[in-house]
């Protein structure tokens, strides 16, 4: 399973023969100088909720890639307007596709669509396959809900959860949720995009450590081997 990161939340993850697309956001981030999307051609497109710097990207890149939306039924529905095609999810509920299961689970938050219409619940998605099984937790504050993951899923190799703060758990509490989901390997993202959610990287690697935990801070275009 190799994994790439474009930033902010955006991932693409390749397992086996397909290609996992998360959260696309790059044309509007401004801390990305490369801002091409043409040559990112996933087979599938994961989307936690549907505020702008989670969705900016998706109707390009599905439209060019023909790759299939995975996301709660309202963002479907909302795609599906556009002629892209999708499978709903709920909260709770898992579908298996070609590259494995995906069980949509909760996410403390807010969404909307970028034309300010209703999104839905927001959520995360634990992914898990022959190779590896993971955790994208889209943009939430901790909850006791994510006590839940390790009773319900199999045993977590990594997970990508927001770091923060301000709109999402800020990294002292994301170090909270990695024992609650029984994880040592995290991945951070939403942090340092704005002025906002900016960090301080030393910092938050030490807590993590401090806990018996590995923080990852992946670089732009940085990819990993997991």
């Amino acid at each position: 399973m190799i994994l790439k990161y474009f930033g902010h939340s955006t991932f693409l993850i390749t397992t086996g023969s397909s290609t996992l697309l998360f959260d696309p956001f790059i044309t509007g981030n401004p801390t990305i100088e490369d801002k091409d999307i043409s040559a990112i051609n996933p087979d599938h497109i994961l989307i936690s909720h549907g505020h702008a710097d989670h969705v900016l990207d998706v109707e390009a890149i599905a439209k060019s890639s023909g790759a299939q939306l995975i996301s709660n039924y309202e963002v479907i529905n909302w795609f599906g307007t556009k002629d892209l095609k999708g499978h709903p999810l709920n909260h709770g509920g898992k579908a298996v596709f070609d590259f494995g299961t995906v069980k949509y689970v909760n996410a403390v938050h807010t969404s909307s669509m970028p034309d300010g219409s209703y999104g839905g619940n927001p959520g995360g998605f634990v992914v898990w396959n022959e190779e590896n099984s993971f955790y994208f937790a889209g943009d939430t504050a901790l909850t006791l809900d994510m006590k839940l993951i390790p009773m319900t899923c199999p045993n977590l190799d990594f997970a990508i959860l927001p770091i923060g703060d301000n709109f999402t758990m800020g990294y002292e509490d994301a170090v909270i949720a990695a024992q609650f989901v029984k994880c040592d390997k995290i991945i951070g993202c939403h942090y340092d995009t704005f002025g906002y959610i900016e960090i301080d990287k030393v910092a938050a690697k030490k807590a993590f450590a401090d806990a018996g935990k590995e923080l990852i801070l992946l670089d732009q275009g940085a990819t990993l081997e997991l």
